[in-house]
């Protein structure tokens, strides 16, 4: 008889969703899915509010990545405005931004995906948690919550708020390094750098225990695709540079400012869920593709600081180039937040940091596109502006959109390993999430969702309810 299971709604990621799982008479897998059940709005709330405005407006869609919007928004009108901000403003807004890369990171590796690697993939859900990870490895709980809190600290001394910056505005940045800020900032920069030594192997340890333990997930949950990224100078970038795309061999397929996203991304809906999907389109023919930190390395495939060079030496040992397997995205990140504390210790030595940081704008009508690599991969914003400065539409892509497809295979094939023809109802819980957190899902910038989250299970062979579990 078929059967469909349910996770409803999946825990430990930004935002709510559900799963569901197909079987077919025979038990076998016929299809499975992340559905994002509420409405997006943010596009048409944006219509008719003021240009300037957009770079503190939509930092609030998402309390965990609010500084991508943030910057993406001010990229977007400089390029409205046919303006470059002064150096000192665009390191001020990189430096922030790697505040925030180190943050975001840290919360995904450490709180989000860190109970599934400190307890185990089969511990019990009630203490795979942040409270069982402290209670487990109280150490690596301290030192893991205080690289995040480093990284915060960098985005609030330069954003001049930790949740939802305010100080990067069109044409650059709304105030001057002092000798006071600088000097704060250089120690936490180097409080972090002081920490790495005994995180990242902690980290690398905890993975490969997790590979040894569940070797299907390094066998299995492996999906090649095309990927894309932002490059410059050759180079891993966040805040400005070219896309590229590349295939899933690794050759670059097609490289484009991002003025002309819209000549190669497609956006589409699917039947069964609010968020679009999202893939590129290349001599007619449209491919899903990858973005985050493993699709950022894959296309760039190298960073240009020692530290993280050298340990992506290693993942290209232990991964491949391009790297394919889910899990090893978990390590990429660990490489991002190496090299977002050595590049955060290269500008406040950059003596152009101490410049002006401003340059006048005025709005007379036009399109303006900016992007950002958010932490979850490419993010852009797309705005039309009349000659008053009005906002008169809004297109914005999240970096999950892009994933989107490549998520629901990996929800496949960890079912298709952990779930089908086991007995243990945990394995489907445990697995699936897990695999959906190696992408490390932002659907707070998708949705909006009020009220209790239950998570329940439906276990059905044909329209019969055989069980249901809840948590």
């Amino acid at each position: 008889m078929k059967r469909t299971l349910k996770i409803d709604p999946v825990t430990r990621i930004e935002g709510h969703a559900k799963v569901f799982i197909n079987l077919d008479e025979a038990g076998a897998l016929e299809s499975a899915g992340l559905v994002v059940n509420e409405l997006r709005g943010f596009e048409k709330i944006l219509i008719g509010m003021e240009a300037d405005r957009m770079p503190h407006v939509t930092a609030r869609i998402c309390g965990v990545c609010p500084t991508a919007h943030h910057i993406a928004a001010c990229n977007a009108l400089d390029h409205a405005a046919g303006v470059t901000p002064p150096p000192a403003a665009l390191l001020l807004r990189e430096l922030m931004y790697l505040g925030h890369i180190i943050h975001s990171h840290s919360l995904s590796i450490f709180v989000l995906q860190g109970p599934d690697l400190v307890l185990g993939l089969d511990a019990d859900p009630g203490v795979r948690n942040i409270v069982g990870i402290v209670q487990a490895n109280p150490e690596l709980a301290k030192l893991a919550l205080r690289l995040r809190s480093i990284g915060q600290k960098i985005n609030e001394m330069v954003g001049g708020r930790g949740t939802h910056p305010v100080t990067s505005v069109a044409g650059g940045i709304a105030f001057t390094l002092d000798q006071e800020k600088l000097k704060a900032l250089n120690e936490w920069v180097d409080e972090a750098r002081g920490v790495l030594p005994q995180v990242v192997p902690a980290v690398k340890g905890l993975l490969m225990r997790a590979l040894e333990a569940h070797p299907e997930m390094g066998e299995k949950w492996v999906v090649p695709s095309f990927g894309m990224g932002t490059v410059q100078d050759e180079g891993v970038s966040l805040i400005a540079g070219k896309l590229r795309v590349i295939d899933d061999t690794g050759a670059t397929r097609v490289e484009f400012g991002i003025e002309d996203y819209d000549r190669y991304l497609r956006e589409s809906v699917v039947e069964w869920s609010y968020m679009k999907k999202v893939q590129v389109e290349l001599a007619g023919e449209l491919h899903d593709y990858r973005v985050g930190p493993m699709a950022r390395m894959n296309a760039a495939r190298r960073f240009g600081t020692e530290l993280a060079d050298a340990e992506y030496a290693e993942f290209t040992r232990l991964g491949g180039a391009p790297c394919h397997t889910t899990v090893f995205q978990t390590y990429a990140k660990l490489i991002e937040i190496v090299w977002a504390v050595e590049r955060a210790g290269e500008i406040l030595r950059d003596k152009a940091i101490g410049g002006e940081t401003r340059v006048p704008v005025r709005f007379q009508g036009g399109r303006g596109v900016g992007h950002v690599e958010a932490p979850r991969g490419t993010l852009i914003h797309d705005y039309q502006i009349d000659e008053r400065g009005i906002v008169r539409a809004a297109n914005l892509i999240v970096a999950t959109q892009q994933n989107y497809s490549l998520i629901n295979r990996s929800i496949e094939q960890s079912a298709q390993s952990h779930v089908i023809d086991r007995p243990d109802d945990r394995a489907l819980l445990n697995a699936v999430e897990f695999s959906i957190r190696c992408y490390d899902p932002c659907l707070s910038c998708a949705t909006h969702a009020l009220g209790r989250m239950p998570l329940e299970i439906a276990v059905r062979r044909g329209a019969e309810t055989v069980k249901t579990l809840r948590r």
